[in-house]
């Protein structure tokens, strides 16, 4: 799908965009150009080291911010597909500096809309969060406002032929800033703070959201917004699982936290179908056959009244299998 093809990954310096770019060199050798673009030049130059030119000469980077509408342009020169994984996305600090969230968040997704439609990109996935389902937080606010952008972006497309889609998925296990690799670190205080003792996330592996992104590539009809079908943990696993002997004093909830996410509320039930691996919800008027979309995708509408709550989810991680998954994804030396 993407040998002969020039890629852009934007906040490609992080979790989620080394994790696709391991994974493009490995499945996609003859790809035909693959630009890191992120405002961070040390990342750049620690993520040049692992990715020497004379071993890999399709890769550049690019310093550029989102939030720079001509330097996106000209990144975008000769580009096939964009995958949007920039983003401010701590909440508390989100809650703090709100306009610079939103600078980043919505108007840089404005900026990569407007110049993707004036380029010759031909498919855009950009990633979202489960705390853009009914936000109570400015993050998922400004999260939610980028989805609709994305979505929005099919229908003033023209005679573009281009296709916007959108991946949402919860708590990516080991990315920087969440709470498996903050408990791994405390444990060697004795201490694992707890927030609230019947908090709930979704729990997604890095691979895990990177074969969603190539899901949506190549499958995406356009104004689609993808979500997975992933199981659940207890906070109170994660910490017997990572910390089984370390105190857990109850903290309290910081600022836009929820105690229990969601990727689908019920709201969104009325367009949201099941595929299968995972749900999708689709633009409340399309700009492609409906009728020919379910019957392509096999796909079957969801009650009315659906919601995907990660309090409320069939499938949940044990202290067993977090371990495993801990061992697997986050640290090979881990041990109790």
């Amino acid at each position: 799908m993407l040998n002969g093809k020039s890629i852009l990954i934007t906040g490609g310096t992080g979790s989620l965009g080394k994790a696709l770019t391991e994974h493009i060199f490995k499945t996609y050798p003859d790809v035909k150009r693959l630009v890191i673009y992120s405002r961070d030049e040390q990342k750049q130059f620690q993520m040049g080291q692992e990715y020497p030119h004379d071993k890999y000469p399709q890769i550049r980077f690019f310093v550029g911010d989102i939030r720079d509408e001509q330097r996106i342009k000209r990144a975008l020169k000769g580009i096939d597909y964009v995958i949007h994984a920039a983003a401010m996305k701590h909440v508390p600090i989100a809650e703090y500096n709100p306009m610079e969230c939103i600078k980043t968040n919505v108007l840089g997704a404005e900026n990569l809309i407007n110049a993707c439609l004036e380029t010759e990109v031909e498919r855009v996935v950009a990633l979202s969060t489960d705390k853009a389902a009914a936000p109570i937080n400015l993050y998922g606010a400004t999260k939610l406002t980028s989805d609709k952008l994305f979505i929005a972006a099919n229908n003033i497309r023209g005679w573009n032929p281009i296709k916007f889609s959108v991946v949402r998925y919860g708590n990516v296990m080991g990315s920087n800033g969440s709470v498996i690799p903050f408990f791994l670190n405390k444990r060697k205080e004795g201490v694992l703070p707890i927030t609230d003792p019947n908090m709930t996330r979704f729990n997604i592996s890095l691979q895990g959201g990177v074969n969603m992104v190539m899901h949506a590539l190549e499958h995406a009809w356009g104004g689609e917004l993808f979500v997975p079908k992933i199981p659940s943990y207890r906070i109170m696993d994660v910490a017997e699982a990572i910390g089984p002997d370390c105190e857990r004093p109850i903290i309290g909830i910081r600022p836009g936290e929820k105690v229990h996410e969601e990727m689908i509320t019920a709201s969104d039930s009325f367009n949201t179908y099941d595929l299968g691996k995972y749900y999708a919800i689709l633009p409340q008027v399309p700009r492609f056959n409906l009728e020919d979309f379910i019957e392509q995708n096999n796909a079957k509408s969801v009650e009315h009244g659906f919601r995907y709550n990660s309090g409320e989810n069939e499938e949940w991680e044990t202290v067993e299998s977090l371990r495993k998954l801990i061992k697997e994804n986050v640290d090979p030396t881990f041990e109790v």
